[in-house]
């Protein structure tokens, strides 16, 4: 009897001891997600793939902190696609990027805070990789505490990281792929415009790294959809740009002078969309490939200036 209560005590010992791994391994990925939430983003931050049969885990929402606490989360239930994307058929798979793992959601993800005394303007937010809808909403209600908020997850995930759109170095991207996703993109612009929840007069797009590259490229794409662009930490991906007149778009673009991989490329782009007519307000700040303060003031006093530009 004794022997079989020391067993038993050695065995409810172990157990207890692999549940309380498995619960710090799960705070740590909360942990992981929260940092990106805040916008401590990284260059080459990648998420593990989780197994099939993994338990889903309910991480705090750290994009509600203050001074968002006053936001009201209204779900795009029309437009949000609720279950996990689903594999796409080997034919939507573009050929330069079959060789890693791709996975392309029908629709986009969206999530809307609308605050208490919310004003006319709405800003639309591009995520980076690895990001999703809700990484920009803290930074952004820091830019414009009185606009509309509309966080789009970008449809595609390659190799465990949510993107816009395939890429095949860092800096190297499939280009059919960036076309097909601007495309719908711009579909679900149009579509939003239709159902009355976008007015495209008083919408700013604010895109950040691989979101940014998308929004300068939809721009070339599909002009007339995007009036006034923000562009943090971008680069030029298309290879052909179109001849199209970019007039009437007013662009912000933010490069880090230590962020070494990308910060090179953007004064081409700012050369490349003012050959194309648009209206550039470049800056270098002292910044890595992250965002933070002085992001949030460039952009707040820019919005305030383009918006009374606006109104005239």
């Amino acid at each position: 009897m004794i022997k079989q209560s020391l067993f038993g005590a050695m065995a409810l010992i172990l157990v207890l001891g692999f549940t309380g791994a498995a619960s710090a391994r799960d705070l740590s990925d909360c942990d992981r997600n929260g940092s990106q939430a805040k916008m401590a983003a990284s260059v080459n931050s990648k998420e593990t793939p989780k197994p099939a049969n993994a338990v889903a885990i309910r991480c705090p929402d750290l994009s509600a902190e203050a001074p968002g606490k006053s936001l009201k989360a209204e779900p795009v239930k029309a437009m949000i696609e609720q279950d996990s994307p689903a594999p796409a058929s080997n034919a939507a798979v573009p050929p330069a990027a079959a060789s890693s793992s791709i996975i392309r959601a029908k629709d986009f993800t969206v999530l809307v805070k609308r605050p208490e005394k919310a004003t006319a303007e709405t800003l639309v937010l591009l995520h980076g990789s690895g990001g999703d809808e809700t990484t920009m909403m803290s930074l952004a209600s820091r830019i414009a505490p009185h606009s509309v908020l509309m966080g789009v997850r970008g449809r595609v995930v390659q190799d465990g990281s949510k993107r816009w759109y395939a890429r095949l170095t860092p800096t190297s991207f499939d280009q059919r792929d960036i076309r097909s996703e601007a495309t719908a993109f711009a579909g679900f612009l149009q579509d939003a415009v239709k159902k009355k929840m976008l007015d495209l007069d008083h919408t700013t797009f604010v895109g950040y790294s691989n979101g940014a590259n998308l929004l300068a490229a939809l721009t070339l794409l599909h002009p007339g959809l995007v009036e006034r662009a923000v562009l943090l930490r971008p680069m030029s991906v298309l290879e052909k740009i179109p001849a199209v007149d970019l007039s009437s778009v007013r662009y912000l673009v933010v490069a880090g002078q230590t962020d070494v991989i990308y910060s090179p490329f953007a004064p081409a782009l700012e050369a490349m969309l003012k050959d194309h007519g648009a209206r550039i307000d470049a800056h270098m700040i002292k910044a890595d490939h992250g965002l933070g303060d002085e992001d949030a003031r460039l952009v707040s006093d820019w919005l305030a200036r383009s918006n009374a530009v606006s109104l005239n």
